[in-house]
């Protein structure tokens, strides 16, 4: 099998420099890796794009989304040249579950209390409602053992999650299908690490768990891209 090209699929509240620690290690491991912009408008108009992208992709295509983004994939690797899914600090769907039902079945994280919502407008409609994360909070909810002055910049330079994403249900779960590997933030205070271990038990994942914050890409990346080569691995040889 020709060598699956990684699209790494970033979250809500971030955008994909947050996987430029990821991106480098790949490219300089000559493994074809694209980290696309995901809109962070809805769960299915992202799935539809993050699709369209893999679409044209030329050969197979090895998926991995972080956070919201593992919700983006579950949805996203139905598409036919999708290999594999990995999941970092992810929400791995059911089929007709959305992020609130998956959420609501646990306690909150410290994440909850420090949502800010705005608004934005929307062409011949009532504005859009985006989700945040309070600015002064990010550092310790987000990022606590990622250096600090990383954090700050990541705390302002956020990329909202609209609020309809967190109630529209997937319409596919691709790991149905499609072999997954599942890292677990052990230390995460955006999800519950509950929340990622119980999404990835339903679906049949490997699972891997690291002494991590949310963002395990930025403070773990060679565990990541050990990760992520052992689903290359994995998929090539079957």
């Amino acid at each position: 099998m020709t060598t699956p090209t990684v699209v790494l699929v970033h979250g809500a509240f971030a955008d994909a420099s947050s996987f430029a620690l990821v991106t480098h290690r790949l490219i300089q491991a000559d493994i074809p890796v694209l980290a696309p912009a995901v809109p962070n408008r809805s769960l299915l108009g992202d799935a539809a794009y993050v699709a369209s992208v893999v679409r044209q992709i030329p050969g197979p295509v090895l998926l991995v989304g972080h956070s919201y983004g593992g919700a983006v994939i579950t949805v996203a690797g139905g598409e036919d040249n999708v290999v594999g899914l990995v999941y970092l600090a992810g929400y791995a769907l059911d089929e007709g579950e959305s992020l609130a039902q998956l959420q609501g079945q646990f306690p909150d994280s410290d994440l909850a209390a420090a949502l800010v919502y705005t608004k934005y407008p929307l062409d011949g409609a009532d504005d859009g409602v985006d989700v945040s994360v309070d600015i002064d909070k990010v550092p310790a909810i987000f990022a606590h053992d990622v250096d600090p002055d990383l954090a700050k910049v990541l705390a302002r330079s956020q990329r909202p999650l609209a609020a309809l994403a967190f109630s529209e249900a997937a319409p596919v779960a691709a790991w149905k299908t499609k072999p997954s590997w599942g890292a677990v933030s052990a230390a995460d205070h955006t999800i519950n690490p509950d929340v990622e271990r119980f999404g990835y038990q339903r679906a049949g994942a490997k699972v891997t768990e690291i002494d991590s914050s949310h963002l395990v890409m930025l403070s773990h990346p060679d565990e990541v891209v050990d990760l992520i080569r052992t689903a290359l691995t994995s998929v090539s040889e079957g």
